[in-house]
């Protein structure tokens, strides 16, 4: 489900299909009754008056995929007894187009990159109290538990414990669940255990077996941490000096590796390096007219400095309302998950980092799209002949696409024959509640979605040398839905129009 608020749109729809015919034709038992009909009754009233911003909550989202995943088919095991063969038909059709265990999972994974690139602790998420929400919901201790269950089978003990615990809270405050003190106990430990902290793991085991004095695992747990308790209590300290140095070691790696990643998290909560006012002074914002392009000259383009090194400017008003939604509905039915050039193979393949759904679009399908292209070749001034369709990507909640540069490194566009992707046009169709921002690690800044502008920067120096201050990112979508799409320039036919200088770096 990971990155594509239109999939998980198409499962909302189905999902009140099925409402509907269970509310129309079930004669249910009192419980039944008070537990799901009032519950999907009041779901189906929220989620069918703005189904775009109720999906664009995080937490709806990944609830939604695990009603559907399985909540749904426990009802179905429920129902069958009481139901009409029309209804049991019905919801054995419509099971086929409900998400699997790998799209629950990708939802939880979303949700635990949201966490951490926006600081959120886990309780704030549970709680839904996220800025710009339309439709608020919060995280019961079962959807907590089955977060920090999902954690633990990717071996992430780090985000069991957080969630584990966020669990076991919400049943001490006194929260009626189906979820089980002494299963998110046995989880917590062990995921305690794995990061280090033995005294912890103890003290939560000891917990259990006060809930559940037979626990097996739990008792011969205990045994074994007391066994390392009382083996590190004995060792030599000298020890300590080769812990030491693999702790120096260790700090090492993770500074060769954090930089980066710290900078694009900051830079996604607006927390990244101010510009000096001096720097500031040399931003502009004007009337442009392509370099006196005939179709400029007496309506000329609002366009406005977003950064000078590398020069990234953006174009306001740019894409009318009416286009965006011809290009959506275009792409809609061809939306697939976003690949990347593999660097050894050269082909192209899914990626854990890029998370979307894209669809391309040419020129000759719609006016509009010829319409959008000859734009971007008249104020750019570049050839779009050798550009790339126009590709149109869908972000839903935790889509992203970390650092990466544009211009290829390698020769993979060496079958293309058009050469190095010179430069990036990106439109934003679609304003983003909160997070989705296109930001530039190495330079610090951010560019953040407004809905009808677009923004433009080359890749490459005019001597065709890669431009290493343009790598960038898209952060992941918060709250809401992002659209957008991009152009990619081409060298070939631009040999006259933007021509090549002696120097690399110019």
């Amino acid at each position: 489900m990971e990155g594509s608020l239109v999939v998980a749109g198409k499962w909302l729809v189905i999902e009140l299909r099925c409402i509907g015919r269970l509310l129309q034709e079930t004669l249910m038992n009192v419980y039944f009754h008070c537990r799901w009909a009032e519950k999907l009754d009041q779901l189906t009233d929220t989620a069918t008056k703005d189904p775009e911003g109720f999906l664009g909550h995080p937490v709806n989202a990944f609830k939604l995929m695990k009603r559907l995943n399985t909540e749904w088919g426990e009802l179905e095991s429920l129902v069958l007894k009481d139901m009409s063969d029309g209804f049991i038909s019905n919801m054995t059709i419509q099971r086929q187009f409900f998400p699997n265990d790998e799209d629950q999972t990708g939802a939880a994974k979303a949700l635990l990159r949201l966490q951490d690139t926006y600081n959120l602790d886990t309780d704030t998420l549970s709680r839904g109290n996220l800025p710009g929400v339309k439709h608020k919901s919060f995280l019961t201790a079962e959807d907590c538990f089955e977060l920090g269950k999902i954690a633990y089978t990717e071996a992430d003990y780090y985000h069991t414990e957080l969630w584990m615990e966020q669990a076991l809270k919400q049943l001490d405050e006194g929260e009626v669940s189906s979820a089980d003190k002494v299963y998110i106990l046995d989880y917590l430990s062990y995921a305690v255990y794995q990061q280090g902290d033995l005294g912890k793991a103890m003290m939560l085991t000891k917990r259990l077996l006060e809930l559940d004095p037979e626990h097996q695992r739990a008792n011969g747990n205990m045994k074994y941490f007391e066994y390392i308790m009382a083996k590190e209590k004995e060792a030599n300290k000298s020890s300590t000096d080769s812990e030491d140095q693999m702790e120096k070691e260790t700090e090492v790696k993770k500074k060769d590796y954090l930089p980066e990643r710290r900078k694009y998290e900051m830079l996604c909560r607006g927390e990244g390096l101010k510009m000096t006012p001096r720097r500031q002074k040399r931003l502009f914002c004007r009337y442009y007219d392509g370099n006196r392009n005939p179709r400029y000259i007496l309506g000329p383009v609002k366009q406005e400095d977003e950064w000078d090194k590398p020069r990234i400017v953006r174009f306001l008003d740019i894409i009318s309302d009416e286009e965006i939604e011809t290009v959506k509905e275009l792409a809609k039915p061809r939306l697939s998950r976003a690949t990347v050039h593999d660097p050894e193979t050269g082909k192209l393949t899914t990626a854990h980092y890029r998370v979307s759904k894209s669809a391309w679009l040419s020129g000759y399908e719609s006016p509009v799209v010829s319409r959008i292209n000859t734009r971007i070749q008249d104020l750019t001034g570049l050839d779009v002949s050798t550009a790339e369709e126009l590709q149109v990507a869908n972000y839903g909640v935790g889509g992203q696409y970390e650092p990466h540069f544009d211009f290829a490194r390698a020769n993979a566009f060496k079958e293309l024959g058009t050469g190095n992707r010179i430069a990036t046009w990106l439109f934003y169709m679609s304003d983003v509640s909160a997070g989705g921002a296109t930001v530039f690690p190495e330079v610090g800044a951010s560019v953040w979605p407004k809905k009808g502008t677009a923004v433009f920067w080359y890749n490459l120096f005019p001597s065709g040398e890669g431009d290493y201050s343009t790598r960038h990112a898209a952060c992941p979508v918060l709250v809401g839905n992002k659209w957008v799409s991009n152009k990619w320039l081409h060298e070939r036919g631009q040999e006259f129009r933007r021509p090549c200088t002696l120097s690399e770096l110019e």
